[in-house]
């Protein structure tokens, strides 16, 4: 047991040591081809809009160092002192959200934004992060007391992400308030939410998003085109349209990097919501399957991660960071590939932009040190003590030659 146990180590070895070295390598990855990606998709854009074609690069590079701040941050901070700050953190993103209805930026038709000029933040984006730790403390609480999971009464966390998720919706930014109310939904489900409960709240959700598709008229076009977006192939269907033509030009390896055609004022948001379509177009089927292994590969050793956890806090907050990062990724490869309506989901690390890349890398950060205080520690205190045991059984092994010799 103990040598095969050994073997199955050093083969890891060869790979990656552990978790969240996997994690951390994809996570690298990712990043690399996202800035590629931006430059690619942009360089058009930048140069007849702004006079140069590495505007939107030069601010993904500015983007990239204060993500990397809050990857760094999330890393050191013991994940746990976010549990005991998490009622200023809710305070202030709620401040920050009423703020951007009062006094924010107005961009084609959407108060999204705090800030002016090159230093703007989407609040919205950070209450993503903090509905996860909210709710992550609430179901932790619960379950290590034994004591049933409620949706409302008494739970009054989840009452403030509804509010949040209100808030963002008046922006308006329905594909965000999804995000914010419906994952730590499901965190509660994966806490023992009684199936009644489930049942009721998904009819409730199902009823509320109708009565939304129907008050704004754009969503509800946007919802009937999907089936056919040909049918409106210059209105509300172009964007779809486009994005599958983008897609479908690829081929097998693509048309190469910075030589994809629908970025020429054809796919409009190509290096924002829409960037996978041009990374299909330039790179083609083999690149589609390449981010997609990625994806999986990043989900599943998260997921490892997530259940090696220290305690319930660390398994719900790795799980809620799953969700949000590999959810985001499944729902704007839905929206590009036409099976979801345009709801403006960026491709978390691959599409342009500010914040959203901020508060993925810190999640990241997040999750890696969730790793530390659990799989980082027990998976290298194994790896150890597994080589030294072959080390040992080797050596005992010449002895034993030499003897008979």
């Amino acid at each position: 047991m103990e040598k095969q146990e050994a073997q199955e180590t050093k083969g890891r070895k060869s790979f990656w040591v552990s978790d969240m070295e996997a994690v951390l390598a994809i996570f690298i990855v990712l990043l690399v081809f996202g800035s590629i990606n931006v430059f690619s998709s942009s360089f058009i854009l930048a140069e007849t809009n702004f006079g140069s074609p590495y505007f939107f690069l030069q601010r993904q590079l500015i983007n990239l160092g204060a993500g990397f701040f809050c990857f760094f941050l999330g890393c050191r901070v013991n994940y746990h002192r976010w549990r005991a700050w998490i009622v200023p953190v809710v305070g202030v993103t709620i401040l920050a959200l009423l703020a951007v209805l009062l006094v924010g930026a107005e961009v084609n038709g959407s108060k999204r934004w705090l800030g002016a000029g090159g230093f703007q933040i989407q609040p919205a984006e950070i209450a993503k992060l903090v509905s996860l730790m909210l709710i992550s403390a609430y179901a932790a609480y619960r379950v290590r007391n034994d004591k049933p999971i409620d949706i409302l009464f008494p739970n009054p966390q989840y009452l403030l992400i509804l509010f949040m998720g209100l808030l963002i919706e008046l922006e308006p930014d329905g594909g965000t308030m999804f995000i914010v109310i419906f994952v730590p939904f499901v965190l509660m489900c994966i806490a023992g939410l009684e199936k009644t409960k489930v049942l009721t709240t998904v009819a409730i959700f199902a009823a509320a998003g109708a009565a939304l598709s129907v008050l704004q008229p754009y969503r509800l076009a946007r919802l009937k085109v999907l089936m056919d977006p040909w049918a409106d192939a210059q209105g509300i269907g172009y964007q779809t349209v486009q994005s599958l033509s983008a897609i479908g030009s690829g081929g097998l390896t693509g048309m190469g990097l910075g030589m994809g055609v629908s970025k020429y004022s054809y796919l409009p948001e190509a290096h924002t919501d829409f960037a996978f379509a041009i990374f299909s177009q330039e790179t083609g089927f083999l690149g589609v399957i390449l981010m997609l292994v990625l994806y999986s590969a990043f989900t599943v050793y998260g997921a490892r991660i997530a259940n090696a956890a220290a305690d319930a806090y660390g398994q719900f907050l790795a799980t809620g960071i799953l969700l949000l990062i590999s959810g985001q990724a499944v729902v704007n490869l839905l929206m590009v590939g036409g099976l979801l309506p345009v709801i403006g989901v960026p491709l978390p690390f691959i599409s342009y932009g500010g914040t959203s890349l901020m508060i993925s890398m810190a999640s990241v950060g997040i999750l890696l040190n969730i790793g530390q205080h659990g799989t980082g520690a027990s998976s290298r205190s194994k790896l150890r003590e597994a080589l030294e045991r072959d080390v040992a059984k080797k050596k005992a092994e010449r002895h034993l030659r030499l003897v008979k010799k």
